[in-house]
Parts: structure tokens; sequence; C-alpha cells
């Protein structure tokens, strides 16, 4: 480890001592009082990971300094803005690419790890030896994605084992691939159940 990495380490632990030190010294003095400990505010629940929802609207803890209204004045009701019907809503985007959410992509390699999170600090939820495989990318957390694979099995996956070209996995029965987009088009191939192609 290099001197100023070190000396900043040792300048971050001091800080994060000095807070816990300010800490405890406010709640001893607190306890010393004899007044009761101020509430704590209510968790706020993290957003929802599904394609499709909107994050639900958390209203924060009432301030002791929030605006009262005037004498003889009717407390003001929160409102929330809804698009009139028929205007076509803004799609989702990714937040670190900016590319439409959710959007298809393929797995790159024959080896590909997801993840229950995203980074590798989480564990491997599912290891894929399928390159090609088609996936849809339904979240963007800096280099990681969150997928949902064909059986629909979501996890995270790094951005570097996708590739943006689309490609298809026949399921079901077996399938005719054919020469143009006419059913009565001649057959050049028949696709068993599992073929990867693009």
């Amino acid at each position: 480890m290099t001197v100023p990495r070190l000396t900043t380490l040792i300048l971050l632990c001091a800080s994060a001592a000095a807070n816990v030190a300010a800490n405890v010294a406010a709640n001893v003095a607190l306890a010393q009082t004899g007044l009761p400990r101020p509430p704590m505010p209510p968790a706020v629940p993290p957003p929802p990971a599904v394609h499709g929802t909107a994050a639900p609207v958390v209203e924060a803890p009432a301030s002791p300094v929030a605006a009262r209204p005037a004498a003889g004045e009717q407390p003001r009701q929160a409102t929330t803005a809804t698009p009139p019907a028929g205007v076509p809503q803004a799609a989702d985007k990714g937040s670190v690419t900016g590319l439409l959410l959710p959007r298809f992509a393929a797995l790159r390699s024959d080896e590909v790890n997801m993840r229950v999170g995203p980074g590798t600090r989480f564990p491997i939820q599912w290891q894929y030896h399928r390159r090609n495989l088609p996936v849809e990318i339904l979240r963007e957390v800096e280099v990681w994605r969150l997928v949902e694979d064909e059986d629909g099995v979501k996890g995270w996956v790094h951005q570097a084992t996708l590739v943006g070209r689309r490609s298809f996995v026949v399921q079901g029965t077996e399938a005719a691939m054919r020469r143009s987009p006419d059913d009565d088009a001649a057959a050049v191939a028949r696709l068993k159940p599992g073929v990867v192609g693009r």
C-alpha cells in the first residue's frame, strides 16, 4: 500500500472514530437529562426491481420546522401530477447507457456468470454455457445489467459479457426456417427446440 493511500485510510478511520465518539457523548448527555429519546424516522423501502412498475412515492416524515397554515387557513392536500389521458409516456432509459429499457441482447461467450446482485461480492446464482443466448436487459447499475432469460430467471451479469446484437432460441416444438416470411415459402432448415441462432 502506498504512503498517500495509507495516510488517507488512517484519516478516514480517525474521522469515523471521532463521529462514533461524538454520537456516544450525545447519547450519554441525553440519558443524563432523563428526557425520552426522539422516535426514529421510519425506514424507507428500496424501489422495486420489477420492470414496468413505477417506484412508490414515499413521503418523508414530518419535520418539526415544516410550514404550518396561517390561522383560519385550511391545510393543503398533497397532490401528484398525472399526465392527461392519451399522452404517450416516456420510455424508461438506462441510467448508464441512456438506451431504452427493456431491450434485448445476447450472451457474448460460452461462460457467463449470473449473480444475485450487481457486483463480484455477490454469489453466483447461475452459470450459462451458451453463446448468443438471448436475454432481456431490465435495469442498469454501473457496469452491471439485470437480465432475464427465456425461462424467466433474473440476475445480474457484467456488461462485458453481453453483446447488443439480437438472437433467438427455438422453444416448444420443431420449427421450419423458411426462405421468406410467407407461410407457403420453401423451408430451408428444420430447427429443433433449444437451437440458438442469430
